[in-house]
């Protein structure tokens, strides 16, 4: 189970940055997840609640947002959508030919496990005067 160690990579980052700023909580993490990852949201979501409890984040929602594949042709020039995935390919590796040509492509997105921003509660900083 690759999320636990993605999740905990996760947190730990999320909490380096978080040391950086007077944060008062952590409401919700924006995390971008590419088709391509073959990680399972359900399984992530359980990491992050177990994982951040104790923590600067816990009670805080992993909001997942995600990435549809992109490709571009390396001989033609297609760019966009890949043709002919469907549904769970879990445990195999996806062979990815251009829908137009079937030639290779370069993958543009798809591939992405990126925090993208967090919500956060500022802590109140008092005025002077």
């Amino acid at each position: 189970m690759h999320e636990v160690s993605i999740i905990s990579s996760i947190i730990d980052s999320v909490l380096e940055e978080l040391a950086k700023h007077d944060v008062e909580r952590v409401e919700e993490v924006y995390l971008t997840l590419g088709s391509l990852t073959f990680l399972g949201e359900d399984q992530l979501q359980f990491a992050y609640e177990v994982l951040s409890k104790g923590t600067a984040l816990g009670g805080s929602r992993l909001v997942i947002e995600k990435e549809d594949i992109e490709l571009r042709c390396r001989s033609c020039g297609y760019q966009g959508e890949a043709d002919n995935i469907d549904g769970d390919f879990h445990g195999l590796v996806p062979i990815l030919r251009c829908p137009r040509c079937g030639e290779d492509v370069d993958v543009i997105k798809g591939k992405s496990c990126t925090v993208r921003s967090l919500r956060v509660v500022e802590k109140d900083v008092p005025v002077q005067g």
